[in-house]
């Protein structure tokens, strides 16, 4: 009895320590980052909103996850967080076979995101080529024709800015 006692033991620290950890409860910004600024986006694009609306939904995201005062600009912020939109598609995905009419578009989204520190511009994080994707339909009756393209752009910043986040939170 007592054997068995140690062997189960045993495995449980062996099993505890196997270097796992729940995801989402890491933190890697250094400690001294108190509040992050976040200026609108460069954009080498044609769609301007883009640009507005990534910095607001990233600041969201941060405002929900993390006790980040976030700031608009870079003035008087610990670290500044720098996007820029470098790619948007918006393509055919799926086509109405009687009137042959695109019936789905993917719109795709290139950018890249660097945090830096304020005071001597150390990179926190950084990556040059995020890439996503939203699909959304298009009525193949034009009288009941309703654009959906602006609730697709809506939808990949909520992404973008999740993933963003994350990634930054657990320096991915």
């Amino acid at each position: 009895m007592k054997r068995r006692g140690f062997i189960l033991t045993g495995a449980a620290a062996v099993g505890g320590s196997c270097g796992y950890k729940v995801a989402g409860k890491a933190n890697l910004v250094p400690k001294e980052i108190l509040s992050i600024g976040i200026p609108p986006f460069a954009n080498a694009t044609t769609h301007y909103k883009l640009t507005e609306k990534l910095p607001m939904a990233i600041t969201r995201e941060f405002i929900a996850r993390t006790k980040y005062q976030i700031l608009p600009d870079a003035n008087g912020a610990d670290a500044v967080l720098r996007g820029s939109v470098s790619t948007v598609l918006a393509y055919p995905t799926v086509f109405d076979p009687t009137t042959g009419r695109a019936a789905g578009v993917q719109v795709q989204t290139i950018l890249a995101v660097t945090l830096t520190q304020a005071r001597n511009a150390a990179v926190i994080y950084t990556n040059p080529a995020l890439d996503f994707r939203q699909r959304y339909e298009i009525s193949t009756d034009p009288l009941a024709y309703f654009d959906e393209s602006a609730s697709a752009f809506d939808r990949l910043c909520r992404d973008v800015a999740a993933s963003v986040v994350t990634a930054i939170l657990e320096n991915f």
